[in-house]
């Protein structure tokens, strides 16, 4: 699937220009304070390959946000697979990170719920998880406001984080299909 629609949001695949938004987003602090640190140049533009992989091999993937009034990058919004070993894969995890220009305006959210959307539908999918640092509160709203549901014997601390960071724990978020109202 290229893009989805919202009222205010076109989620859509990746395109050259969108490289240079993407690493000032990435390289923005407060943006990636729930993550070890932010991404370098070299970093973000990996990223953005990793991703456009991800839509060749899964189908899906991780798609640019844009607010359809103004036609601005806001960040990226879907559906990925973990690249890390964890209890509850394989598993299809929605994601967001949005440019701090975006916050407060209920993007994450409707875009997020497109992504689910695409994922229950035509990706066919049973279940769709999400995982955040414990203290990213932001972050568990979206969850809490898609339907997920959240049991503290899933959190987990996140292998690709070092051992003894403050970011190591993470909580587990799951929205099963037949659950969705």
């Amino acid at each position: 699937m290229d893009e989805l629609r919202t009222p205010r949001l076109l989620l859509r695949r990746w395109r050259d220009e969108d490289r240079e938004p993407f690493a000032r987003m990435n390289a923005d602090p407060e943006v990636m304070e729930h993550f070890v640190a932010p991404l370098t140049r070299a970093e973000s533009d990996a990223l953005a390959g990793a991703i456009e992989a991800g839509f060749a091999r899964d189908g899906f993937g991780l798609w640019v946000v844009d607010v359809v009034e103004t036609g601005t990058f806001a960040g990226f919004t879907g559906l990925a697979r973990p690249s890390f070993d964890a209890a509850f894969t394989p598993a299809v995890e929605v994601g967001w990170r949005l440019a701090r220009e975006a916050w407060g305006r209920g993007y994450a959210t409707e875009a997020a719920r497109a992504a689910a959307g695409y994922g229950f539908g035509a990706a066919g999918l049973e279940e769709i998880v999400s995982f955040t640092a414990v203290a990213n509160a932001r972050s568990r709203a979206v969850m809490e406001r898609l339907g997920m549901t959240h049991d503290p014997r899933d959190d987990f601390d996140h292998p690709l984080v070092p051992e003894g960071h403050r970011l190591r724990r993470h909580v587990l978020y799951r929205l099963r299909c037949a659950d969705r109202t």
